[in-house]
């Protein structure tokens, strides 16, 4: 190895000790949701009234674990030849709070909206195929039998249970 050769692996050695080192004293976090608020307080400060204060959450789509092509004895084809890809990750949510004025009497004076980010589970529609040839027959000299062809179309999934909670009430 030349002396070029080792000085550039011994760079690149150290180089990732430090990033590993760097990487294990301040762990990363993962964050199920990313908050996006709406800045409001120029409109507020200009305009000289108030203004509602709004408030986002965007879940990040998280891929799950691929159950792909599966043999089965006796079929040409594998099941599932398009898989199905499961994804998980969430509804957007929302806080949404407006002042009102003293409609219905006193200490009514806001209005409020919060609907968290909710659990979604979904999975993509998949595609089993089986082809018109069976497993080769003995009795007919190895030639494979002819049999119906075979197609499905495996479903797709959503599932979630999104909440919101309305309220009115004293205070801005």
């Amino acid at each position: 190895m030349k002396p070029t050769t080792r000085g550039t692996l011994a760079a690149v050695l150290t180089g990732v000790a430090a990033a590993t080192g760097a990487a294990a004293a301040a762990p990363a976090v993962a964050a199920d949701t990313v908050p996006i608020p709406v800045p409001l307080n120029g409109v507020e400060q200009s305009l000289g009234l108030r203004t509602p204060s709004i408030a986002g959450q965007l879940p990040l789509p998280l891929p799950g674990r691929l159950d792909g092509p599966r043999y089965v004895e006796g079929r040409m084809l594998p099941e599932r030849i398009v898989p199905q890809l499961p994804l998980s990750g969430g509804l957007p949510g929302a806080d949404v709070r407006t002042p009102l004025p003293h409609l219905l009497g006193e200490g009514a004076d806001h209005l409020g909206l919060n609907a968290p980010a909710a659990g979604l589970r979904t999975r993509t529609p998949g595609v089993s195929l089986d082809s018109p040839l069976g497993a080769p027959d003995p009795h007919r000299f190895g030639l494979p039998g002819l049999k119906t062809p075979q197609a499905a179309v495996l479903t797709p999934l959503l599932e979630t249970v999104p909440v919101a909670n309305l309220e009115m009430g004293a205070g801005s």
